[in-house]
């Protein structure tokens, strides 16, 4: 079994998720007391999310590379950066290591294109939505990529962080996300990225009629089945 390394914090709450789907995915696949080989570095988010906020993406992945640098050190086979957002600064964390780094968008490709998809709404940080270093990887792959509008995103990304991030479930932003989601599905959209991974924590594939695809699970559980490989 391969040492999967993780990079966890960003935030904690969606972090013991990826803990949990890994474990509970090997030990499905391989019974009795099987359990997956990992190494987790959480940082303290609060860090990082001043960082993003200022622009200084290259101080985060030089924060980051040297976390994954340390994984390395430490016996990881491949690295897991458990986050959609901080996926921007992952050319910059391969520049620390020599192992492979499991980017959570061609994860979740991967996973839309088995279904035939060809056009999907995406959710997301307001980074992840605007910012061309996720969508692009969806966009070469030949989707066509649909995000919300203006008031929409800063809904959202005000949510990640204000309620999310910090354990809070709101009845209220559960709907309103709901809604956005049906419009996204009124503009095209034939299904719809979780391009967080605290947005499973307030939605999920019951509350919505258009396949979901939760990055969290999908990336987890890629990394799973890669460490039995």
């Amino acid at each position: 079994m391969k040492t999967i390394g993780l990079i966890g914090g960003m935030s904690w709450e969606s972090t013991s998720l990826y803990y949990r789907l890994i474990n509970e995915y090997i030990k499905n696949k391989l019974g009795n007391l099987y359990s997956a080989k990992c190494i987790l570095y959480s940082v303290n988010f609060e860090e990082i999310s001043q960082l993003q906020k200022s622009g200084m993406w290259e101080k985060c992945g030089e924060i980051l590379g040297e976390i994954a640098k340390k994984l390395e050190a430490a016996g990881a086979d491949f690295i897991v950066i458990c986050t959609n957002t901080m996926h921007k600064v992952e050319p910059e964390i391969k520049k620390y290591i020599n192992i492979p780094i499991i980017h959570i968008a061609q994860a979740a490709y991967n996973k839309i294109a088995a279904l035939g998809i060809s056009s999907i709404g995406l959710l997301g940080t307001k980074y992840t939505m605007q910012q061309d270093f996720y969508k692009s990887i969806l966009i070469n792959n030949g989707l066509n990529v649909i995000i919300p509008d203006e008031d929409d995103i800063e809904f959202i990304n005000n949510v990640i962080f204000s309620e999310l991030c910090c354990g809070e479930i709101r009845a209220e932003s559960k709907q309103k996300f709901l809604e956005i989601v049906k419009k996204l599905k009124n503009k095209g959209a034939e299904g719809v990225i979780l391009g967080c991974t605290e947005i499973v924590m307030l939605i999920s594939q019951k509350d919505i009629d258009i396949p979901v695809f939760d990055t969290t699970e999908i990336h987890a559980v890629t990394a799973a089945q890669m460490s039995i490989e």
